[in-house]
């Protein structure tokens, strides 16, 4: 198992923040960074410095360190139109040497999109362009070179695209779909994704998450994703520096400190359940959300977004070889379902 680090930087971080966390995670032998992608803060609270763009980030983290993944957990289809987001994935694949992830969902904080005038659409609008999004991608990054790429669907068309520039890991970087619905997500994790994250859930109802996810994939005829969780950790030599590191998240840990224990005994609790009640299934990463920075060495002056949490990750796996993209019916939000020619490559 590998351990990863987590922030979220809407909480007020400045990029030489993250950067030195990021260096820390590398220069410790940690697997890998990943940030949220959030224009504001979650929250009551100072802001700070305010929230920085998330693949501006990676783009200069790329280029700032050698060896660690990079990713988020998770970019909103809200913020960034399809083509524009392949484009920028795949220009930071490259960057990095092919060591991107990208988590992508559907987006939920509807006050960030108020606040920068971006349109939040209802929940089943939100949900059709994810849809066709992952499509788009998929398509963009997987089409031969030389070879155009068109898409029709409800929300987006793309005639024609030459569908460059390609991201340096070969067929496309890893994409991971987190949330626990249950119907619309284990579908489309089934459908598109290499990982499923679940995210600051009970053992109980990550074990449920995993099973909705594992019949979905069954019913699809493909091999199971890798599975994750997200949770807060908080790592210490006593009750004490744990309970001192806790508050300097805004934690309270209340009686009893055994709600915030060390990142290896909660990464083994999560890969176990979640392995005993599904054997066929693997576990791979338990991300988490933002811990004292005490935790990962010289970084105890940095604001609270950037300091990081502790998850565990095992080898990576390549994503699964593309499936042809299908005729299906499709609905839109508040129009009748159709049938539509979903994406095709031409010559």
């Amino acid at each position: 198992m590998k351990l990863r680090i987590f922030t979220e930087p809407q909480q007020g971080a400045t990029y030489d923040e993250l950067l030195a966390v990021a260096l820390a995670t590398e220069r410790l032998g940690f697997d890998a960074f990943f940030r949220s992608d959030h224009y504001m803060r979650i929250g009551a609270g100072d802001p700070g410095a305010g929230s920085t763009d998330a693949w501006t980030t990676l783009a200069g983290l790329a280029r700032d360190t050698s060896t660690i993944r990079l990713g988020t957990l998770v970019t909103p289809a809200t913020f960034r139109l399809p083509g524009p987001l392949a484009i920028s994935v795949a220009q930071v694949d490259q960057m990095s040497g092919g060591r991107v992830e990208l988590g992508l969902g559907t987006g939920w904080f509807d006050a960030e999109h108020v606040a920068y005038g971006i349109p939040f659409p209802p929940v089943g609008e939100r949900f059709g362009r994810f849809e066709e999004q992952l499509e788009i991608l998929i398509g963009l990054w997987t089409t031969p070179a030389g070879e155009t790429f068109s898409f029709e669907g409800a929300h987006y068309r793309l005639a024609d695209s030459p569908a460059l520039p390609k991201p340096a890991q070969s067929p496309r970087p890893p994409i991971i779909i987190g949330g626990v619905g249950a119907t619309r997500t284990p579908r489309l994790v089934a459908r598109f994704a290499d990982e499923y994250n679940v995210p600051f859930r009970t053992l109980d109802d990550t074990a449920k998450a995993f099973d909705r996810v594992g019949r979905a994939c069954e019913a699809e005829g493909r091999e199971p994703v890798v599975l994750s969780v997200a949770q807060t950790v908080c790592v210490g030599s006593g009750d004490a520096e744990i309970a001192r590191r806790a508050g300097g998240i805004e934690q309270d840990l209340g009686a009893s400190t055994g709600q915030c224990t060390s990142a290896a005994s909660t990464a083994s609790e999560a890969t176990s359940s979640a392995r005993s009640r599904s054997p066929k299934r693997r576990t791979r990463e338990a991300s988490s959300r933002p811990c004292s920075s005490r935790n990962i060495d010289s970084t105890d002056d940095l604001a609270p977004a950037a300091r990081s949490s502790i998850g565990v990750r095992p080898r990576t796996r390549r994503p699964a070889a593309p499936r042809p993209i299908r005729r299906r019916a499709i609905r839109g939000s508040g129009r009748p379902s159709r049938a539509r020619r979903r994406g095709s490559v031409r010559r």
